[in-house]
């Protein structure tokens, strides 16, 4: 940083990033990428979503990862969020990521099979 300019960048830049993770506008897919999501398959996992939302051209999907979700057993975790709105996926693999992309994130219709709820039944 040589000079008052860049600082203001630097804080401009910061806060588009502050506002981006407060915005509640669309759809955010979280994975599970601790230690314990790797090895029991959420790279797969992760790469496949991304590549199903790039092929759709979702443009108003955000695919992040996390660290751990706290239950590692179920790994791999996806969490879908739209709006105030959270649904847990567990025990996930490729086949299921790209079905939970076509009919929760495009269609709304949640795959009720995969939640945390029908799996601890």
């Amino acid at each position: 940083m040589k000079s008052l300019e860049d600082l203001k960048k630097l804080r401009e830049e910061a806060l588009q990033q502050v506002k981006l993770r407060k915005n509640r506008d669309g759809v955010r897919v979280v994975v599970g990428m601790a230690t314990c999501g790797i090895s029991a398959g959420a790279r797969p996992v992760l790469m496949t979503i991304i590549d199903e939302v790039s092929k759709r051209s979702l443009e108003n999907v955000q695919v992040t990862q996390t660290g751990c979700i706290g239950v590692c057993r179920l790994e791999p975790i996806v969490e879908v969020y739209k709006g105030e709105e959270k649904v847990t996926y567990v025990d996930i693999d490729a086949d299921k990521a790209k079905r939970i992309v076509e009919e929760h994130i495009v269609n709304g219709k949640i795959v009720t099979e995969y939640t945390i709820g029908a799996y601890e039944k």
